[in-house]
């Protein structure tokens, strides 16, 4: 079951002046591992960190080094999640989250859904006789 969807849109140039003007904006957005990227794929996966909030109904207190986007092993994208993040989509029953990133002519895109387990239903209960 879809519990939120999210989608956000950077531009590339905009994002890079952005970075070069704000000392320590690139430690405050991304983990370690995301910082040694090209700014097309920081961009995108800045897009991605919004489009979580977004699908996540842009929670209070959301820490943007809690979310970051990883590659799985068939080398697509992924959302992983700590701390106020995951916090944020246990409330909301998210168990799994599905990613699209794309940059292009300047402009990087990200899409979000989080999706939550299904409810499975188990048999009525039995009536009370009288």
């Amino acid at each position: 079951m879809i519990v939120g969807i999210g989608v956000d849109v950077v531009d590339v140039d905009r994002f890079g002046r952005q970075l070069e003007r704000t000392p320590g904006l690139r430690e405050r957005l991304f983990v370690p591992a995301e910082r040694v990227l090209n700014l097309r794929s920081l961009a995108a996966r800045f897009a991605a960190k919004e489009a979580v909030a977004k699908a996540l109904g842009a929670p209070a207190g959301m820490n943007w080094q809690d979310c970051w986007i990883g590659v799985d092993a068939g080398g697509s994208p992924s959302v992983e999640a700590k701390g106020t993040v995951a916090a944020a989509a246990a409330a909301r029953g998210v168990h799994r989250w599905h990613l699209s990133l794309s940059h292009d002519g300047g402009v990087a895109t990200a899409m979000v859904v989080a999706e939550a387990a299904p409810v499975v239903q188990g048999p009525p209960a039995a009536g009370l006789d009288s």
